[in-house]
């Protein structure tokens, strides 16, 4: 990728950005200007921290100040979408939003939704060779990414999917709307668990299962924290994939990896999504040597 001079921010710049709370240690902004930059787009992206009970004043705020797109994170991925004018039909069955375009038709005044994550992630489980048609799959966690991941793994041929959440209720409801919307598709294989109850899955020898990690138990500062802490459950695992990618090692991925499994972490799933929500918003292809130098900077940075 060859170095280009830093882009000029002017009048007709074009600005995006990152809504959540807490939002402070993003690596988007990283990844969206590199690819500006490198492209020769006129646009910064910056992270924008939403507090607790603003986020309708923040959406429309945005809109007024002719923001042209934002990516969405934690907690807003389900609470953002009464606010939009639109959402995708992607984004609509995982129930969970993570990039917004400026809606500028005619009468409209907001945003329109749309999912990245899920495609983010099986574009990265793709690159590394992971293939969910007819495994058996575990979700941890049923917030908005556990949800898209649930979809996006049943909708990708995955013979069984286990929706795993500490709250019991929510994981049914979650698991009952994916199905609800994979039923469309004649598909109706996600089964919602309590946590507590993961042994029923270890039922055999010959069971082994790709397990996706999708709640924040872990993250940086908290690098001694795992959501199932059960050595026996990991004998089970051949996949972990931890969406965290601080530690660049989760003890998630370590006892995966004490166990026989093979592990990898949420960085190529965060490169991934940011691409595809790039793409939406420039409609620009971001070319291959670009993918690799931004994942290289990223890598660099956290290990």
């Amino acid at each position: 990728m060859k170095r280009r001079a830093q882009m000029e921010i002017n009048g007709k710049t074009k600005l995006y950005g990152i809504i959540g709370n807490p939002v402070e240690h993003t690596m988007s902004p990283l990844v969206h200007c590199t690819f500006a930059q490198a492209l020769g787009i006129n646009m910064v992206y910056v992270p924008f921290h939403v507090a607790e009970g603003q986020l309708e004043a923040a959406i429309k705020g945005a809109y007024g100040l002719n923001i042209c797109g934002m990516n969405v994170t934690v907690p807003y991925k389900n609470a953002v979408i009464p606010f939009l004018t639109e959402v995708d039909m992607r984004a609509e069955a995982s129930g969970s939003v993570n990039t917004l375009v400026r809606d500028n038709r005619e009468g409209r005044e907001g945003f329109i939704g749309y999912n990245t994550d899920a495609s983010g992630l099986w574009r990265a489980m793709q690159e590394e060779g992971i293939t969910l048609k007819n495994e058996q799959v575990i979700v941890l966690g049923a917030g908005g990414v556990g949800r898209a991941v649930a979809f996006m793994c049943a909708n990708s041929d995955a013979q069984k999917v286990y929706l795993l959440n500490r709250n019991a209720i929510k994981a049914d409801d979650v698991a009952a709307k994916v199905n609800n919307s994979l039923r469309r598709y004649g598909k109706d294989c996600v089964t919602a668990m309590a946590l507590a109850d993961y042994k029923k899955l270890l039922t055999g020898a010959e069971n082994r299962y790709i397990v996706i990690q999708c709640t924040s138990v872990g993250l940086a500062p908290n690098v001694d924290n795992v959501v199932i802490e059960d050595g026996d459950f990991y004998h089970y695992v051949k996949f972990g994939y931890d969406l965290i990618y601080t530690p660049w090692e989760t003890k998630f991925m370590q006892l995966v990896t004490a166990n026989g499994g093979v592990a990898y972490n949420g960085l190529k799933m965060l490169l991934y999504q940011g691409i595809e929500a790039f793409e939406i918003w420039t409609s620009c292809k971001v070319p291959r040597e670009n993918v690799d130098k931004v994942y290289q900077i990223l890598k660099n940075k956290l290990t």
